[in-house]
């Protein structure tokens, strides 16, 4: 199949209606991109309400790699009023749009905050998309999430379990008796942590389990006070790449045939052989990885959605990717809609199939947007629900802390249009 690649800037058909409804170097690079699209409003501030749309993106921890490529995302796609056309070296984004990448707990987070119409779209892995779609796994004897829409497949995400070089810690099976922090509670990293050690012989109960982010996690172990934390995301994450600086580290293997079950009971996982030295010092190790997927909801008009889609794929949001994380690179059009595990937003679809990308319907007539997977990729296999902690209960935090420069807050307070909650419990 020939997928014609959108070389041009974006030029709308049509007028978009809005939605319906550290310490690390990512923060800096991220809020660096952000005054690139943001700063522009500063000079246009009685145009804002009348023009500007609002779309929020939540993303993860500052330590991971939705933050830092939620920000290029946001950037990439932001076109304020006022900006040079992207012929013109400016941005090749939506006109009149203005995205904000948003840090939060991660997957769970992003789901549930779309879900009562706190995001517009939020990066969330695979899995955990597929479970929310369909009531399964995580989110078992819950409302299914059928608004749930797909925008793109981004990179795989990599389990990471890391110890103290010096800890005698080999192997995954060795952590039993130890204090281990498995992620903040309902997060993605918790969710997969939990299925990595069921097949290696452990539970919770095993373990003197903590939930944490990686950042006071890593924090924890440079004092001695952890032996081991989880994190999920596209190596080599800052958090990682933190601590190896600051004391030696080793990142444990998963044995081949825990990595065989996973597979085999998990469609939406793959096996990951990681090189070494890919972080300091660090050898190389094998694990499993899930897809990092970009979503929103119906409630986003697809008119708006097919330019975010537009802006994503241009040739210079990819360079701009590749240039702000090594995950970049993987980021890839022809992997675009492989894997999503829920449906396409309609915006996206249409895209996707004006350069060639999706057939006009599948095989056995069915037209794609029936597939739940997006152009024809099987629908991912309901997993076997992972047991929740003792102390599972969601704690409430505000999960959407978007970082913009100061200087911008008060146009900001103007604030996104409202929207009405979509119950997904």
């Amino acid at each position: 199949m020939t997928i014609r690649r959108d070389t041009a800037g974006f030029h709308p058909a049509a007028p978009f209606r809005g939605p319906t409804g550290n310490r690390s170097g990512g923060g800096q690079r991220m809020l660096r991109a952000l005054v690139v699209s943001i700063c522009t409003v500063i000079a246009a501030p009685a145009a804002l309400a009348e023009q500007t749309t609002f779309f929020r993106i939540g993303t993860g921890s500052i330590g991971g790699t939705y933050f830092p490529i939620g920000g290029v995302i946001a950037n990439a796609i932001s076109n304020p009023p006022g900006s040079p056309a992207c012929d013109r070296g400016g941005s090749c984004g939506v006109p009149g749009l203005i995205a904000m990448a948003s840090a939060s707990a991660g997957s769970v987070a992003n789901i549930e905050n779309m879900g009562a119409g706190v995001l517009e779209s939020g990066l969330v892995q695979a899995d955990i998309a597929h479970w929310a779609v369909t009531g399964t796994g995580l989110y078992e004897g819950n409302e299914e999430f059928a608004d749930l829409r797909a925008i793109a497949r981004l990179y795989p995400e990599i389990v990471h379990f890391v110890v103290p070089a010096e800890s005698g810690i080999e192997s995954v099976r060795d952590l039993e008796g130890r204090r281990v922090s498995l992620g903040e509670l309902r997060s993605g990293t918790l969710i997969d942590s939990r299925l990595v050690l069921e097949a290696h012989g452990l539970t919770v109960d095993d373990i003197e389990a903590v939930y944490m982010h990686a950042e006071p996690a890593s924090d924890m172990m440079v004092n001695g006070e952890l032996d081991a934390f989880t994190i999920v995301g596209g190596a080599p994450l800052l958090a990682v790449e933190d601590i190896a600086r600051r004391m030696p580290i080793r990142i444990l293997s998963m044995e081949p045939e825990a990595i065989d079950a996973l597979i085999s009971e998990n469609s939406f996982f793959t096996h990951e052989s990681v090189r070494a030295d890919i972080y300091p010092g660090v050898d190389e190790w094998e694990s499993i990885a899930v897809s990092a997927i970009w979503v929103t909801t119906t409630d986003t008009d697809p008119d708006l959605l097919y330019g975010i889609t537009r802006a994503l794929w241009n040739p210079n949001t990819l360079a701009d990717l590749v240039r702000t994380h090594p995950r970049g690179s993987d980021i890839r059009l022809e992997s675009a809609t492989v894997g999503l595990g829920v449906p396409l937003h309609p915006g996206a679809e249409r895209y996707y199939r004006e350069i060639d990308l999706l057939p006009d319907e599948t095989p056995d007539g069915q037209d794609v947007r029936d597939d739940p997977s997006g152009g024809g990729a099987p629908l991912l296999d309901p997993p076997v629900s992972p047991p929740m902690a003792d102390d599972g209960a969601a704690t409430d935090r505000d999960s959407s802390n978007i970082v913009v420069p100061e200087v911008v807050q008060g146009l900001l307070e103007l604030g996104p249009p409202q929207q009405k909650p979509v119950q997904t419990q």
